[in-house]
């Protein structure tokens, strides 16, 4: 490496600084956007909560085969939908996530059973469409503003008809979650079909007096389910998204200051060797002179 004069390492230093001022203003609106999305995260969970406590209860009191959607199959092929982020600059955020799909869907092939992609962000559809892997449908631009709860309708859409038309025997959700405020990690769930209480668990109410056919009002509350339950997953990973970008740029910013630091002791040595430098000409001039 070429030795740096002092108005290089005088650039290099501005150069930091500049970086810096950017990594700590992306902080500071990532931890306003973390806000925001904790709020509805906190708000919708008490509502997806009771929902599945609900469907969990009606379950127990039907025929698992009265429903398309609560048949168990032997698993041959599976649908498996991952949510990523649509940017990156957050540290391990998607790394992690597209590490664990990696994973899920290694494990499922040495069992022989083969694995279809639907891809919410994004980060997970540029990695895994550009590989050797059976993409179902990809969606990017999923979080640019607000979460949005069409593509989670829409997914859920897609996914219900493959398995009630027997193209795939059981559909898997793999999400990063916010586990406390300041932390999350990835997390895989059976999606469908709907696991059913094992027997001798117990459930909430005994009775159900249907207004209207009773298998129209299962259906109906299992796709509100469905649609809840994968925008809930949405509404996790843009909380854990904005939480990882957060402490990302905040190392970023500290490590700028570091770097300010240390190639500002450098610059301090190089200015004084460039000094003690035009003393020692200044003083052999002189004495050349006498």
């Amino acid at each position: 490496m070429p030795k740096l004069s002092p108005r290089d390492i005088r650039r290099k230093i501005q150069g930091i600084k500049n970086t810096r001022r950017i990594t700590n203003a992306m902080k500071v609106v990532s931890a306003a956007k973390l806000r925001r999305a904790q709020e509805l995260l906190y708000s919708s969970r008490p509502y997806s909560d009771k929902l599945y406590e609900l469907v969990r209860d009606l379950a127990g009191h039907v025929d698992r085969e009265s429903h398309p959607l609560l048949e168990e199959r032997e698993e041959r092929t599976v649908d498996v939908i991952l949510v990523t982020a649509d940017r990156g600059l957050a540290g391990a955020f998607n790394s992690n996530i597209i590490r664990e799909t990696e994973k899920f869907v290694a494990a499922k092939k040495e069992k022989g059973i083969s694995s279809n992609l639907i891809l919410i962000g994004r980060k997970g559809y540029q990695y895994f469409s550009r590989r050797d892997y059976s993409v179902v449908k990809g969606y990017d631009e999923v979080f640019r503003k607000e979460v949005n709860f069409g593509i989670a309708k829409e997914v859920s859409e897609i996914v219900r008809e493959r398995f009630t038309k027997r193209e795939v025997d059981a559909v898997y959700l793999i999400n990063n979650e916010m586990i406390t405020r300041a932390s999350y990690k990835p997390v895989t769930r059976k999606f469908l079909p709907f696991e059913m209480p094992e027997e001798g668990e117990a459930v909430g109410y005994s009775v159900y007096t249907f207004e209207v056919e009773e298998e129209e009002f299962i259906s109906r509350i299992l796709d509100l389910y469905l649609n809840y339950q994968l925008y809930r997953a949405m509404v996790e990973s843009n909380a854990a998204e904005h939480f990882a970008r957060m402490v990302a740029m905040d190392n970023a910013t500290k490590n700028a200051d570091d770097l300010v630091k240390q190639w500002t002791m450098i610059f301090n040595k190089a200015r004084q060797e460039s000094i003690t430098l035009e003393l020692i000409d200044i003083v052999g001039a002189a004495e050349a002179m006498k």
